[in-house]
């Protein structure tokens, strides 16, 4: 939200500076910063009023106006603006004035015809970044009167970034409120006259679904002037807001929404037919809407209805059909309260955001309707014209007020200072709540009807704490004896599975634990994917079944970067659905691109394969690396040959592989990234390290090719051969693969070492070989291996 600081100094008469004002409100959980405004004193330009035009003689786009000033003599300057017309008054930069552009005007030719001065838009006097034609202002502005001074740009803009509970502080009257209770300076409220009430005519309305809608009130008002014009101290507190001015009408009903935070619409009287119902519609009915967007309608939306149909999207947008228009001249004023979930459910489904959504999901004040109703009247009114009706409503009036119990040694526990009592009375009392003591060093405190936020205890406790300001409350030490917890020695702590990944060059990442249903879907298809019921974003609607998209997302991010050589893990929480909500699970993910190493001279790049994966792995799981196998299995995410599930034992731990084809070309990937996805739980189980003597007997080895179908694992000879309980085998070493002519099309020979030893005793050379005809006959049978020749 962005407001102006003039605005705020007519409701509370602060004098701090604006960065100070801004830093006050930060502290206190209100993140705000001043704007930049660029030069506003606009020297040298001032009102102008058009009292002549006539087509410039020589070119056919041109005009020469006559142009007031407020002095004797008034200036000739030509302009090129289509809205150039005798009557208006607009910006006239004089000679000798700069722009915020850098532009300095001077006396110039155009065309064999004098101009003595420059008729300015918007845009080039900084106001906006791109306007049409020229600034046309009210009849207030009096020729000759400084611009800065009739728009009153010596002001500050205030930003302000609020925490969906602060749906309080979304208007000038909210802001107030804080900046009252913050300073200490009590709110002067503007004179805000109802509206006097002339006419009886009222229009029917009724609600059909009371807890969506407590609240609707609206009126009347007739006899307007079409053709009246928003008067430029509203359009510039309106432009400061960044809120476009539209129509009088609409207008209007903006300026009370950031001046109250009451959000408001306005019908064309002459195009409803009947009444208005606040009801839920139909799933055949469809509405189009002020953007000329065409929603169809689900049987949950709340609407706004007439006898034709829906009419409006309850607090969330207006419909086109009954929009006010430049010849309206009767309106339907409609300020009404809508609950959070019925307005924020109808936004999110149709992918809608409005200033009045905004506000309606994070709660409105239940005492503004009618208040904002009377000074919406007063402003049509006093612009526009009209004879104003009275007020009709359907629903429960204000909800009763809450009390809640507060204690004064709750204060002092959590907030770890004593906060005299009366200090607690005087800052309660600054945000509009009323405390009755009681008994026992308590009070019962009712809450203003717009603070909906404050619920407990601890919230009011938080809010002594904000008024004190937190930078104000002195650092206790804590009093208590840390006793750390003593993990098993079985188990690493996950700071050591950092430690080595980053050593080898890895680097942790932390993503989003929702992620986007279509690239889950793809990468893990037979997941039990958990949707999520209220997504703050379209594309983060499921709660992620693997770390997978978040890292490569981040690593899209990073290519966009130039980051080509890329290491990234991440340790987190992945979620499953279960008959009952959902299950969690910590798990390590990772995923690796580029090049093997980084560049150097005395040696050539190599890309990345599925065995620099399998070495930074065994290097994560330590001690129990030498029990960890990799089964071909294929996974919807992976690569159909280059795809493993990692076990121990028998027991399934993770993945590893590379990306699937169909996935790097949907994800418009430049090269196949290999990814591994592990347990968490299981990377820890480092099991108690035993030692192991060095043999006093010498070992004994074999050498042998064997050739086997291409097919076949080689992990599958090796866990044949260590399947022999009966052979004193120690070790198993691959040391060679073969492809060629020699071992035949379809087959690769394996070059395997076997190594031998008995700890109690040297070895013959006989029973070396009977072992070895043990194996090649095991091989044979269960591999289909032979000798190569």
């Amino acid at each position: 939200m962005k407001l102006s600081l003039n605005w705020l100094r007519e409701w509370v008469a602060f004098d701090e500076a604006p960065a100070d004002l801004a830093t006050r409100l930060t502290l206190a959980g209100l993140e705000s910063e001043v704007l930049p405004q660029g030069d506003t004193r606009l020297a040298g330009v001032v009102v102008g009023q058009i009292t002549a035009a006539v087509p410039h003689p020589q070119a056919d786009r041109l005009q020469v106006c006559t142009v007031d000033i407020g002095r004797a003599a008034a200036l000739s300057i030509v302009c090129g603006a289509s809205n150039a017309r005798v009557g208006i008054r607009v910006p006239c930069a004089t000679v000798g004035a700069v722009l915020p552009n850098g532009m300095t005007i001077t006396q110039a030719t155009l065309r064999g015809v004098d101009s003595a001065g420059m008729l300015c838009s918007a845009e080039e006097l900084g106001l906006v970044d791109k306007a049409d034609g020229l600034l046309e202002l009210d009849e207030t502005a009096r020729p000759g009167a400084a611009v800065a001074d009739h728009l009153a740009l010596n002001d500050a803009v205030l930003a302000l970034e609020l925490t969906p509970n602060r749906g309080d502080c979304l208007s000038v009257l909210g802001l107030a409120r804080e900046v009252s209770a913050l300073t200490d300076i009590p709110m002067r409220r503007p004179s805000l006259p109802p509206a006097v009430v002339v006419g009886d005519k009222v229009l029917k309305v009724d609600v059909a679904d009371a807890e969506a809608c407590p609240l609707y009130a609206g009126r009347m008002i007739t006899r307007l002037k079409p053709g009246r014009r928003t008067p430029d101290w509203m359009r510039e507190r309106l432009r400061r807001s960044g809120i476009r001015c539209i129509h009088p009408i609409v207008d209007i009903t903006n300026f009370v929404m950031m001046e109250l935070g009451q959000p408001m619409h306005a019908f064309d009287l002459a195009k409803l037919q009947g009444g208005v119902t606040v009801r839920r519609a139909t799933a055949t009915e469809s509405l189009t809407l002020l953007n000329d967007q065409t929603v169809a309608l689900a049987n949950e939306e709340l609407v706004i209805a007439d006898e034709s149909g829906p009419i409006a999207l309850a607090g969330v947008m207006g419909g086109k059909a009954s929009s006010v228009a430049r010849e309206t001249d009767a309106i339907f004023l409609e300020s009404a309260l809508f609950s959070p979930p019925a307005v924020a459910g109808t936004a999110r489904r149709h992918k809608l955001h409005s200033d009045a959504s905004h506000r309606f999901e994070r709660g409105v004040d239940p005492a503004l309707q009618r208040i904002a109703l009377d000074r919406a009247s007063q402003l049509i009114v006093q612009i526009c014209g009209g004879e104003v009706h009275p007020i009709t409503q359907a629903g429960r009036h204000q909800p009763e007020l809450t009390g809640i119990n507060l204690r004064q040694t709750r204060i002092d526990r959590l907030l770890g200072i004593a906060v005299p009592p009366k200090q607690v009375e005087a800052l309660l009392g600054r945000l509009g709540m009323t405390l009755r003591h009681e008994r026992g060093g308590s009070w019962q405190v009712k809450m203003p009807s717009h603070r909906t936020d404050l619920r407990l205890e601890v919230d009011l406790i938080e809010e002594i704490a904000r008024l004190m300001g937190y930078d104000q409350i002195a650092a206790q030490p804590y009093a208590a004896a840390l006793a750390p917890a003593p993990l098993p020695e079985r188990l690493q702590p996950l700071s050591r599975v950092r430690d080595v990944l980053v050593a080898r060059g890895w680097q942790e990442v932390v993503t989003l634990a929702f992620t986007d249903a279509g690239a889950q879907a793809g990468l893990m298809p037979n997941a039990a994917r958990v949707a999520v019921d209220n997504p703050i974003a379209e594309t983060l609607g499921e709660l992620r079944a693997s770390l997978w998209p978040g890292l490569l997302q981040t690593y899209r991010l990073n290519l966009q970067r130039q980051a080509l050589r890329q290491r990234l893990f991440e340790i987190g929480v992945c979620f499953a659905a279960a008959a009952e909500g959902f299950e969690e699970h910590e798990v390590i993910g990772g995923l690796l691109s580029g090049t093997a190493a980084t560049e150097q001279w005395d040696q050539p790049d190599r890309p990345v394969d599925f065995f620099d994966l399998k070495s930074d792995l065994e290097a994560l799981f330590g001690p129990l690396a030498a029990q960890l196998t990799y089964v071909a299995t294929a996974h919807p995410a992976l690569h159909p040959g280059q795809s493993a599930q990692l076990r121990l034992g028998d027991r399934p731990v993770g993945w590893a592989g590379r990306i699937h084809p169909a996935q790097q070309q949907a994800l418009d990937l430049p090269e196949a990234v290999l990814m591994f996805e592990v347990s968490a739980g299981a990377v820890r189980e480092r099991g108690v390290p035993r030692a192991q003597a060095l043999s006093e007997y010498p070992s004994s080895r074999r050498d042998l090719a064997l050739v086997v179908a291409e097919t076949l694992p080689v992990q599958a000879l090796v866990d044949c051969a260590r399947a022999r309980a009966d052979i004193p085998l120690v070790d198993v070493k691959v040391f060679d693969l073969y492809r060629g002519e020699s071992v035949g099309e379809g087959f690769k020979s394996v070059a395997i070492g076997l190594i031998f030893n008995d700890y109690s005793r040297t070895l013959k050379t006989e029973e070396v070989d009977q072992c070895v005809a043990a194996l090649l006959e095991q091989w044979k049978v269960q591999c289909q291996a032979t000798v190569r020749a």
